[in-house]
């Protein structure tokens, strides 16, 4: 297994936001500002990474018939720490994930990464994968969180740069739709480069042959 190959996988290729779907609850809850989307993944990246390292240590050890409990135990244990971080240092971080950041223990991007992949990878690579499937999460929560704002506030990151606002933007129908546009755009894009890609791929397989 190359490193090369999880990186993309998190980042592009399995992204946990765009291409799979997943934790779509909070996705479109916390996106409302960049810095919501930005501290989530942030606080879904320590979780994964921290989860992923116990649950890879102890994949020898915890029993097939207990498995998903004890993930969960491990996922929330990391939770508590980063609700009692920011709780005790930056209240207000914890104010803006509200419940949302409580909801990290069942969400199925660090769960379903336990179980596909850290039950059955070493350390190191278990390390990797919760690594780059959050800086996956964080880069899709915070762009969407970045244009959200931009659009429905006229801010950055709490900054005002304009009075213009479209507020729709900023309800739970715009989270919707803002949404639905940014996994048809990432996956359009995603399927032009791949096609691409193959493309060069095929013309150099097919270059090395006729020089054979």
């Amino acid at each position: 297994m190359k490193i090369k190959d999880i990186a993309l996988d998190g980042v592009v290729r399995q992204n946990p936001v765009f291409r799979l779907v997943l934790g779509t609850c909070p996705t479109l809850a916390v996106t409302a500002t960049a810095l919501g989307g930005f501290s989530m993944g942030i606080a879904v990246t320590f979780v994964l990474v921290c989860s992923n390292v116990i649950i890879s240590l102890l994949r020898n050890v915890i029993p097939d018939r207990v498995r998903i409990p004890a993930f969960i135990v491990i996922i929330a244990t990391f939770v508590t720490i980063v609700k009692m971080f920011l709780e005790c240092y930056i209240p207000s971080i914890a104010q803006l994930l509200g419940a949302f950041l409580s909801l990290i223990v069942v969400n199925c991007i660090v769960l379903g990464r336990a179980e596909s992949f850290a039950s059955h990878n070493p350390v190191g690579y278990s390390a990797l994968d919760g690594l780059f499937m959050g800086l996956g999460v964080t880069g899709a929560l915070t762009f969407m969180g970045i244009v959200r704002e931009i659009l429905g506030n006229g801010s950055l990151f709490g900054a005002q740069l304009w009075s213009f606002k479209i507020t729709f933007f900023t309800t739970v129908g715009g989270s919707f739709i803002s949404y639905g546009l940014f996994i048809a755009l990432f996956n359009f894009l995603y399927n032009v480069i791949d096609r691409k890609m193959r493309h060069v791929h095929a013309n150099k397989a097919l270059s090395k042959e006729v020089q054979a």
